[in-house]
């Protein structure tokens, strides 16, 4: 039974070394074409007759010639030197043209119903043989989704950014006041007073009743009713509808004509920060082509929200 080969005791680079004195069939020469020293080269050799067990080149006048062994050999190390280069180590350039494979992208439940549409019909134009993969997450699992879903990129609100990923700001997004104006008043929202006494609808991720609106209330002496809360934004337009309710909700949001509700919109009595959406990417991601190529191609879209 053969032998396991020993690696640990094995340098390749000696098969380069091979190489050039096979090609040039001098210490010297070889050891200046491979910008090393000339007893470095002799090093080489020593080594490379100790790993064959083979003299492999001897001095004949100026020149060393190869044995007969090294003749033998010397087509096999070619090919396998050829081989790394140009199969291994050679990297074919990302064309999105050509791509079969998957987009992964994870987006928040917000940023997913906004900005879906176009970014599938812009890496479908790019990349007409691929496929897209929406995935939702949060700023809670997106660490883990990435991992385990394979995600090249991540779009949404997502504070504390984890060291792991890269990020690049997209744009900016304001709040506003919903209703529908059958049932609500303009003026019913352009006061704090006023604004308190509706029953409000609440977008909320975790399931609270309450947000920053009614700390900022509580400054006024004030407070509202909320009577109900969903995690799903499309749960709450749809309950604003016919009835005497608001909701403070992301302007785009609002303002997508996916919907023909007629609800309307007013600027917030009390002061909501602004927050701003992300493109996250892992570090380790950050010179491959593919995920260059979709984070630019999500710049674009999502960037021209600005």
């Amino acid at each position: 039974m053969m032998s396991e080969i020993n690696w640990k005791n094995i340098d390749l680079n000696l098969l380069v070394t091979f190489s050039q004195l096979y090609k040039y069939r001098s210490v010297s020469v070889a050891a200046e074409k491979s910008f090393i020293s000339q007893s470095a080269m002799s090093h080489g050799l020593s080594r490379l007759r100790l790993l064959f067990d083979d003299r492999l080149f001897e001095r004949k006048g100026h020149q060393m010639e190869p044995t007969e062994y090294a003749h033998q050999v010397a087509p096999l190390i070619s090919q396998l030197l050829n081989s790394v280069s140009n199969e291994l180590l050679a990297k074919e350039p990302f064309m999105p043209e050509n791509y079969t494979g998957v987009c992964r992208i994870g987006l928040t439940d917000y940023a997913e119903f906004i900005f879906a549409p176009q970014l599938y019909d812009a890496i479908r134009n790019s990349a007409p043989r691929s496929q897209v993969s929406f995935i939702n997450v949060n700023r809670n699992n997106y660490i883990k989704l990435v991992e385990s879903e394979k995600l090249d990129a991540v779009i949404g609100s997502i504070p504390n950014v984890d060291e792991l990923f890269e990020s690049s700001h997209l744009y900016t997004e304001k709040h506003v006041c919903l209703f529908d104006p059958s049932c609500v008043e303009v003026n019913e929202t352009s006061s704090v007073d006023s604004f308190s006494n509706i029953d409000h609808a609440l977008v909320s991720a975790d399931g609270s009743l309450t947000t920053q609106v009614d700390k900022k209330l509580e400054e006024f002496g004030l407070t509202r009713k909320v009577t109900v809360a969903s995690r799903n934004f499309l749960s709450i337009r749809s309950l604003l509808k016919s009835r005497h309710l608001v909701a403070i909700v992301p302007q785009l949001m609002a303002n997508t004509d996916a919907f023909n509700d007629q609800l309307a919109t007013s600027p917030p009595p009390v002061e909501v920060p602004d927050f701003d959406i992300l493109l996250l990417w892992l570090r380790s991601k950050n010179k491959e082509d593919k995920n260059e190529w979709l984070r630019s191609l999500i710049l674009d879209v999502v960037g021209s929200y600005r």
